[in-house]
């Protein structure tokens, strides 16, 4: 029992980490770039995120099945995410306007070593909880919910240190980043399956999967999977810029939304941790389709409430924006993950739930940001007021155009997709 205690606590510790390094700045990143003149490229920061995630994690899944231990390769991919994180927080401090090009190509390849890690870091608390002959499905969420919990923190710590439009939350993120690189090595160990581990670039990406799309019923779940992936980063990049831009409103300046918009955003995160407990109750007793109809419905509230709110009176749209989200995040993530486990073949079933990352987090996600920034830049621009710059416009436009494009899918998805619920039971 103590040694299970203890390796349980040990997995917690490694999730706390590996999300707290996340969202050091994820959440906040936009306020930073606007207030260094980039905020027009805002967008290209949270699109490389789902670039990377198309082949990154599979070419070190690669590397983890035939050479390197999954909990040592854990740690190197922390150390380089935070060595490239921490160079792009001295090229902040020591340049008041950084040059796109460089900031943009040191944060890029910290994420394209960071994003690989969720995945590893899966990969080790599996491992670790099966060595121990425990249950991963009964076992793995309540370490997993600790993830969430150290984004949070880590999203209080940014906005209460007052990093959130400062190059500080890059060392803040690095900081963590070289703890959990130092901590990784002494995690359970991987081993290393030369043989069953032969896998080839195109399977551990996922591309063998692409066969699916013979199946008429799955072709249509994959397309809505990257449609409704198109919204997954858009409020992580703009919903702080555009909270913190009620400042220049006297009416709105000293609320506690403007003052503090990350803690006020990070109600997101909590309600996500809360809703992953709902999942398996819904699933059983409403199926698959309308567990993605609900997630496709938060969607819509997700973004319609923030076209209506306001950090005043109007303060509650957004509190329930937040609490929505976890029905927007999770019923859609996971639930979706777990279709696909049940509509697949063993032999394909890591290649398919490889191929619904690329649908969701990598097509989807870039795909939505390109659009996204495109449309945030057409409706506001970044102006100075005093000594702070704010990104001001007609935001209510942008959130119901984001609003509209979700009802369109959920629309076309109710139609077009048939369940088979005796398949998802």
């Amino acid at each position: 029992m103590n040694n299970k205690f203890l390796l349980q606590s040990r997995l917690v510790g490694m999730n706390f980490l590996e999300f707290a390094v996340w969202g050091a700045y994820l959440t906040s990143m936009g306020n930073y770039l606007g207030s260094v003149g980039l905020g027009d490229y805002t967008f290209w920061f949270y699109a490389v995120q789902g670039i990377v995630s198309i082949f990154m994690p599979g070419l070190m899944g690669i590397v983890a099945d035939k050479w390197v231990p999954a909990e040592r390769l854990l740690g190197l991919c922390h150390f380089l995410a935070a060595l490239f994180m921490a160079s792009a927080g001295y090229y902040g401090m020591t340049t008041p306007e950084p040059d796109f090009v460089t900031i943009f190509s040191l944060y890029t390849l910290s994420v394209a070593f960071f994003m690989p890690t969720i995945a590893l870091s899966n990969s080790v608390a599996f491992t670790g909880l099966t060595q121990a002959n425990m249950d991963t499905v009964k076992d793995f969420p309540p370490i997993r919910v600790f993830g969430t919990v150290g984004f949070i923190c880590s999203m209080w710590a940014t906005d209460l240190l007052g990093f959130k439009s400062t190059y500080e939350q890059f060392y803040s993120s690095a900081f963590l980043g070289f703890i959990l690189a130092a901590y990784a090595p002494t995690l359970p160990k991987c081993p290393i399956n030369k043989e069953g581990g032969k896998k080839t670039i195109a399977q551990a990406l996922g591309l063998d999967a692409f066969k699916l799309f013979k199946q008429k019923r799955m072709a249509i779940f994959f397309i809505f999977s990257m449609l409704l992936g198109v919204s997954l980063q858009i409020t992580n990049s703009y919903a702080t810029p555009f909270i913190s831009s009620f400042a220049v409103d006297e009416v709105y300046k000293e609320t506690f939304g403007v003052q503090h918009s990350v803690i006020l955003y990070s109600l997101s995160q909590i309600s996500e941790a809360c809703c992953i407990l709902l999942i398996p109750f819904f699933l059983r007793r409403y199926g698959i389709k309308r567990v993605m109809m609900m997630a496709m419905a938060a969607w819509i509230f997700r973004f319609g409430l923030f076209g209506f709110g306001n950090p005043g009176p109007g303060v509650w749209m957004f509190i329930l924006s937040m609490i929505v989200y976890g029905l927007a995040f999770d019923f859609f993530n996971i639930s979706g993950a777990l279709f696909v486990d049940q509509n697949t073949d063993g032999n394909i079933r890591n290649s398919a739930q490889g191929l619904f990352m690329i649908m969701t987090n990598g097509l989807g996600a870039s795909l939505g940001m390109m659009a996204a920034g495109a449309i945030v830049n057409h409706f506001t621009t970044w102006e100075q007021f005093g000594s702070d710059k704010f990104q001001v416009g007609n935001w209510s436009a942008v959130w119901l155009i984001f609003a509209t494009y979700a009802l369109i899918v959920f629309v076309l998805f109710t139609i077009f997709f048939k369940e088979q619920r005796s398949a998802t039971k």
